[in-house]
C-alpha cells in the first residue's frame, strides 16, 4: 500500500511555556507500495513526530495522508480504529508485557479483535514459526534474550496482518549481530507478505543493509530523499553527507559483506568521488593522472555493498591548475564517476 503526505505539518507548545516548536515543517513524501522505506534522522530531527503522523496515532494540524490513494487522517474515530488494526507497530524498547508469556503477547492483539480462541491458536503458532520461536511460545518475556523479546514483538506486530508495518529504532537496543538478523527477518517477512515497511533510525548502517529508498530528515524537513543506493553514491545535503561520513568512520574494519571504508587522513579532502558498479574495480586515478596534468592525494575511502551492489567513495585533493582539475571533474563526470567539491565547515 503506497502511502503519501502532501504538506504535513506540526507544531507543539514548549514545557516552559515560553513558545512553540514547529516538529514537523510543510511535509510531501511519496512511499513506495510493497517496499522498505527508510526514514532516518538526528534525535530531535523531527522523524519520530512525523511517523506518528504517518501512522495516525497523532492529527497533523494541517496537510493530508493518503493510504493507497485514499485520505485517512479525517477519518470517523470508528474508521480511525478500524483503519489502526491495518497497521503494525515495532518500537525500540519491544512494548510486552511481562505477565504474559511469548504466545500470549501475540495473541494479544488478535483478543482484543474478538477472534475465536481456535483461530488465535493457529495465528499465534504460525507467527511464533515464521519469527524463528515455535520452541518459545511458553517462554516468560524474562527469559528471552533481546533479539527473542523483538521477535516476539515483530510476530505480534504481524498478527491482524497487517499492509504496513512500522519499526520505530527497532534494532538501537541490539547489538550488531542480533541487529543483522532481525534486519533479515523483516527483509525477509517484507517479500513473504508484500508489505509496506517504514523504518524509523538515526542508523546509517540500517538504511544501508535493509531500506531500498529513504528520506533524510532534518529540522522537520525532509532535505533529500531517493533511492538507497543514489543516495549513498551521490548524497546532496549537508546532513546526509555527515551520515555518511560518521558511517565511514565507524567502519573502518572488515564486516560480513567485506566492506571497508577507511580513512588515513587527518584531512578529509576537498572532492569526493563517488562511484557505482563496474566504475569501483577501475584505476580511476591513474587514467586521471596519465590524461590530466594534475597530481592527486588519497585521504580517505573505500567500497561497501549496499542492495547487492557496489558503491564506492574516495575523498581526495587535487593539485594543479583550475582549468586541469575542471577538465577532469568534468571527464569523470562524464564517465559515471560524480565528483563532488566539498565546502570547509562541511569537513
Amino acid at each position: 500500500m503506497t502511502i503519501e503526505l502532501k504538506n504535513i505539518s506540526r507544531t507543539y507548545k514548549k514545557t516552559d511555556g515560553s513558545g512553540e516548536v514547529q516538529a514537523v515543517k510543510n511535509v510531501s513524501l511519496k512511499i513506495p507500495e510493497n517496499q522498505i522505506f527508510g526514514i532516518i534522522g538526528k534525535s530531535g530531527a523531527g522523524k519520530s513526530t512525523l511517523v506518528r503522523l504517518i501512522s495516525l496515532l497523532e492529527n497533523a494540524d494541517s496537510g493530508e495522508i493518503l493510504y493507497g490513494g485514499k485520505r485517512v487522517d479525517n477519518l470517523s474515530e470508528k474508521e480511525l480504529i478500524q483503519q489502526r488494526r491495518r497497521i503494525g507497530m515495532i518500537f525500540q524498547n519491544f512494548n510486552l508485557f511481562s505477565s504474559r508469556n511469548a504466545a500470549q503477547n501475540v495473541a494479544y492483539p488478535l483478543e482484543i479483535c474478538g477472534v475465536p480462541r481456535k483461530e488465535i491458536a493457529a495465528r499465534v503458532a504460525e507467527l511464533l514459526e515464521l519469527v524463528g520461536l515455535s520452541d518459545r511460545a511458553s517462554a516468560p518475556v524474562s527469559t528471552l534474550s533481546g533479539g527473542q523479546k523483538q521477535r516476539v514483538a515483530i510476530a505480534r506486530a504481524l498478527a491482524n496482518k497487517p499492509d504496513i508495518l512500522f519499526c520505530d529504532e527497532a534494532t538501537s537496543a541490539l547489538d550488531p549481530q542480533t541487529t543483522k538478523s532481525i534486519l533479515n527477518l523483516i527483509r525477509e517477512i517484507q517479500k513473504k507478505m508484500n508489505l509496506t515497511v517504514v523504518m524509523i533510525t538515526h542508523q546509517m548502517e540500517v538504511v544501508r543493509d535493509a531500506c531500498h529508498n529513504v528520506a533524510v530528515v532534518n529540522e522537520g524537513e525532509i532535505v533529500e530523499s531517493g533511492s538507497v543506493e543514489q543516495i549513498f553514491s551521490n548524497a546532496k545535503s549537508e546532513t546526509t553527507i555527515e551520515f555518511l561520513s560518521n558511517l565511514s568512520n565507524l567502519s573502518s574494519t572488515r564486516t560480513s559483506d567485506d566492506s571497508k571504508i577507511v580513512n588515513w587522513s587527518s584531512s578529509t579532502g576537498k572532492y569526493i568521488l563517488h562511484f557505482t558498479g563496474k566504475m569501483t574495480d577501475e584505476p580511476v586515478l591513474n587514467m586521471l593522472a596519465r590524461k590530466f596534468n594534475i597530481e592527486f592525494n588519497i585521504c580517505g575511502g573505500g567500497i561497501q555493498s549496499v542492495q547487492g551492489k557496489k558503491v564506492g567513495i574516495l575523498r581526495v585533493d587535487f593539485s594543479g591548475s583550475e582549468q586541469e582539475i575542471n577538465s577532469a571533474s568534468e571527464y569523470l563526470n562524464a564517465n559515471g564517476v560524480i565528483v563532488e567539491k566539498i565546502s570547509e565547515d562541511v569537513k
